[in-house]
């Protein structure tokens, strides 16, 4: 199988190319989300203790000083979440609440 190949195995298949990521050890991480009464996260916490509104949350991530987290539109505005890396608990809903 040539590179190109093992590429696209690889983009069909992400679960089976899996590398564990080294810590961006430059990078805050969130640990904890707030959500509203509906569910959506309306605040994140890194793990240098603050608390940042969603808006900021977004505004930090484009600017890549938050890690493994994405920002995409969807529905005409950003959306942030967390890198697709196949493991559900670290996936911003599922963690904890502060």
């Amino acid at each position: 199988m040539d590179k190109f190949e093992e590429a696209y195995e690889n983009y069909l298949h992400p679960e089976s190319s899996k590398v564990p990521k080294e810590p961006e050890s430059d990078k805050e991480e969130i640990i904890a989300v707030r959500k509203n009464e509906d569910g959506n996260i309306i605040a994140i916490k890194t793990n240098t203790g603050r608390e940042l509104d969603y808006s900021t949350a977004i505004m930090e991530a484009k600017e890549g000083n938050l890690g493994h987290v994405d920002v995409f539109q969807k529905y005409g505005r950003d959306i942030l979440r967390s890198e697709p890396d196949g493991i559900k608990e670290n996936n911003l809903g599922e963690l904890p609440d502060f």
